[in-house]
């Protein structure tokens, strides 16, 4: 038997990877020079890194 794939079902990371990318361009579009690492990683809600070498999101 042949299941029915339901088209309404999204793939939550792809939505988010979009959103974030959304988020990158609206930023660039807005700026008049090329952004900073420190800016990007604020556009995306990074922090810089910790003393172990490894890069936290921050709450949203």
């Amino acid at each position: 038997m042949r299941q029915q794939i339901d088209l309404r079902v999204h793939d939550r990371v792809a939505l988010d990877e979009i959103e974030l990318y959304s988020e990158i361009l609206s930023a660039v579009a807005s700026a008049e020079r090329p952004l900073t690492t420190d800016e990007i990683d604020m556009v995306l809600g990074v922090r810089p890194e910790d003393v172990t070498g490894r890069r936290e999101l921050t709450p949203q």
